[in-house]
């Protein structure tokens, strides 16, 4: 029981240091801020947010591999303090290019040091056939942060300002999510999980293949694009949905959907993690793609605060799927001993949707005045996806392993 404790203690506290280290998620309130109040365009605004996500998904690379290799307490260390320093020093910036580099670089690298860190660990503490639960909960953390965030930087954006917004946070993330991450680490060697009850073991043989193996085998290549394409619908509307209700409603204050967009983001990572425990990734991941795209294909039709709720609401669920099911995915098809380096290059297509997505709404906006383009554009990704997700099919591991012995 004490084991299972201990694996309790490090979800409880890789989900609490996700609600701190989910400030990308409140960005939209930042870039509002900067376009309304200090006159930014809005490609300008949504640059430090799109160097985030890339400098974030390149970062959770070399952090995975760090990870695998040295544990994940001293790599989450760094990762949560460079989120807080990141915060801090952001709030002396003045200019877009100081931004990207203190908010984009900085707090973006941090985060990815962070993020690699915490379902590997966590999953190693509980059974395989909780891979979908214990990584839609920790990635729940992440997604569940705009919640409070979104509020709070905007109550501390009318009061102070801009600049005194990014210090608090900042200061926030030192006190209480450094702490959390030198509780953190892998189990001991010797480690047995607690089975579930009812649960009926399978004789198949544990997978154990590398990114050098993953890279040969077409499920990856399949993987990459669903992820890429899909997460670039769902981060276009994350970063952009206060400016998406002033444009299509003239809603002048719409924290509120950013917050409605975080629960149901949230929510959907645990309710698909524990959907594809059941019925498989790649299954529950069809099931998300034709309810983002029907969504997408919908959303320029939203101009009321109804029909801006139920697109945000579905917009969430559609892309919190992603980040719970992927994970669970990679440490499936190529397994768990090689994990974090395998999920960070997988997670490399992360960071290209968000060039995509956000990239593809600032063109759209600056040059025709609606979101009307990049809607289509994501509609068309989508549609890819689904057809991906018919046709990807779980790797054979017996077989490329004893491919790649005899290569």
């Amino acid at each position: 029981m004490k084991k299972f404790d201990r694996a309790i203690q490090i979800l409880v506290a890789g989900f609490c240091i996700n609600l701190c280290m989910g400030i990308l998620y409140a960005w939209s309130v930042f870039k509002k801020a900067l376009v309304v109040n200090l006159g930014w365009s809005n490609a300008d605004a949504s640059l430090p947010y799109t160097i985030a996500i890339i400098t974030f998904a390149l970062s959770l690379l070399v952090a995975g591999i760090l990870q695998d290799r040295m544990g994940p307490r001293r790599v989450l260390i760094l990762g949560t303090i460079m989120v807080g320093l990141g915060m801090i020093i952001s709030s002396f910036a003045t200019t877009p290019m100081m931004l990207v580099l203190t908010f984009g670089v900085m707090t973006g690298s941090g985060i990815g040091f962070g993020y690699a860190c915490l379902s590997p660990s966590a999953m190693k503490w509980f059974h395989p056939s909780k891979k979908g639960l214990v990584n839609g909960l920790i990635a729940a953390g992440f997604g569940l942060a705009a919640v409070y965030l979104a509020p709070l930087t905007s109550t501390l954006i009318a009061k102070y300002g801009i600049n005194t917004s990014f210090l608090v946070l900042g200061i926030a993330v030192l006190v209480i999510a450094v702490p959390l991450a030198f509780t953190i680490n892998n189990p001991p060697a010797n480690y047995v999980p607690e089975v579930p009850a009812g649960y009926k073991a399978k004789s198949a043989k544990p997978v154990d293949i590398n990114w050098r193996g993953m890279l040969k085998t077409p499920q990856f290549y399949s993987l990459w694009v669903m992820y890429a394409f899909a997460s670039a619908a769902g981060l276009m509307i994350i970063g952009n949905i206060t400016s998406i209700a002033a444009t299509q409603a003239n809603i002048t204050d719409a924290a509120y959907l950013v917050v409605i967009l975080a629960i149901f983001n949230s929510g959907g990572r645990v309710v698909a993690g524990i959907l594809s425990d059941k019925i498989g990734g790649v299954k529950t991941l069809m099931i998300a793609f034709v309810m983002q795209g029907i969504n997408m294909v919908m959303f320029a039709t939203f101009d009321s605060e109804f029909t801006l709720i139920i697109g945000a609401a579905i917009a969430g669920v559609g892309y919190g799927t992603l980040l719970a099911v992927f994970p669970s995915i990679i440490a499936d098809f190529y397994g768990l001993k090689n994990y974090g380096a395998n999920y960070g290059v997988l997670y490399t297509a992360w960071g290209v949707s968000g060039f995509i997505g956000p990239v593809v709404a600032a063109f759209a906006v600056d040059a025709t005045g609606t979101y009307t383009l990049a809607y289509t554009v994501c509609s068309a990704m989508i549609a890819v996806a689904i057809v991906l997700s018919v046709i990807t099919k779980k790797v054979d591991a017996e077989a490329l392993e004893k491919k790649l012995a005899s290569a």
